[in-house]
């Protein structure tokens, strides 16, 4: 049985990150703590910056048909898709064997899974991998580039990944942003930030055209490294998708709740 511990700290991180991360693309943007679900929704084109999520321990299938009628309901209310994020292990059996149909009752459409990690293994040592030198994004052109390189890994427009990062001073600086790069090209990119006493992995992606060469691994290690240099940190957390699963635990994360993505029906 999962630590109930860790998959709390992973929602409270979510939380925690996409306030500062979707504040910075929007100081208007709904961002509300309300009864069982954190708003983070800064109702623009880059989908992942437009997050909900349950927040409470325990909901039984009762709770949650309410929570996610009332998640589904704003959503509608918004001109741009996102998510809504649920952590499994915080429901109970009961509601963890509903969510399936209560989630197609309340007009929601499952999207992906994902897992939340953790693990307290800062510092990391550098990393070298043959093929990549390693560059921080500190001006605009490689913000954008790292942009281009999450749209092209999940699927989305490139002015749609742009929308989400363009011009952020955040990530110039106050993000531990880095691309791989091979023979001067940005083919892999990972970030970390600091969130209360830890450092939260955020937007890893590689080149489709350039998976399965260990470059997610290398330059996810990269951002750690620099990282916990920067902050002296030693515990870590991330979200993963199926396709990065395999990947953390080799670094020295640790699954802890199963994660199910939710969007709008057509």
């Amino acid at each position: 049985m999962r630590d109930l511990a860790e998959s709390v700290e992973s929602m409270e991180q979510l939380a925690t990150v996409w306030r500062a991360m979707v504040l910075d693309r929007d100081p208007q943007a709904d961002v509300r703590d309300l009864p069982g679900i954190a708003v983070r929704w800064a109702d623009c084109r880059f989908a992942f910056w437009n997050c909900l999520t349950l927040t409470e321990t325990g909901a039984d299938a009762g709770l949650l048909k309410q929570r996610l009628n009332e998640a589904a309901g704003i959503m509608r209310s918004k001109s741009h898709a996102g998510f809504l994020w649920v952590f499994e292990d915080l429901l109970d059996d009961g509601a963890r064997a509903a969510l399936g149909a209560a989630a197609e009752q309340a007009g929601l459409r499952y999207a992906f899974p994902g897992t939340g990690m953790a693990g307290d293994l800062l510092p990391v040592p550098e990393p070298v991998h043959p093929e990549l030198t390693f560059v921080r994004v500190d001006d605009d052109d490689l913000l954008r580039a790292y942009a281009d390189l999450n749209a092209r890994a999940y699927g989305f427009p490139l002015e749609d990944g742009r929308d989400g990062l363009a011009g952020s001073s955040l990530w110039k600086s106050g993000v531990f942003a880095y691309l791989g790069l091979r023979d001067g090209t940005p083919v892999t990119c990972a970030a970390t930030v600091e969130a209360e006493g830890r450092l939260f992995v955020v937007l890893v992606a590689t080149d489709p055209a350039c998976e399965r060469r260990g470059y997610g691994e290398a330059v996810t290690r990269k951002a750690l490294y620099e990282g916990a240099r920067a902050t002296g940190l030693t515990r870590a957390t991330l979200h993963a998708t199926a396709a990065g699963a395999p990947v953390y635990p080799r670094i020295g994360f640790r699954p802890n709740s199963p994660l199910r993505f939710y969007a709008l029906g057509d």
